[in-house]
């Protein structure tokens, strides 16, 4: 006979308000070095001899991901960026 463990219920993590996964970066900084890094990643495939088509896919999918992110994240924007007059 097996030992049965009860274990608390389960219930979904509290999500942040802008539905990010949990441990998302939400650094500017970081979403744009995530994606370079992920896109410098993509052309490493391809160039490679026997290309890895379905990974460089992968990493453009996340790099992707990361600029989406970028547009969405809270960044303190100044005239200078806006277009407007300062």
């Amino acid at each position: 006979m097996t030992n049965v463990i009860p274990l608390a219920s389960r219930s979904a993590a509290p999500t942040s308000p802008q539905g990010a996964r949990l441990g998302a970066p939400t650094d500017p900084i970081q979403l744009y070095a995530d994606a370079h890094n992920a896109l410098a990643m993509a052309l490493h495939y391809l160039r490679q001899p026997d290309a890895n088509v379905p990974g460089a896919a992968r990493k453009a999918v996340q790099a992707l991901a990361a600029l989406r992110s970028l547009g969405h994240a809270d960044v303190c924007a100044s005239s200078s960026t806006q277009g407007g007059a300062a």
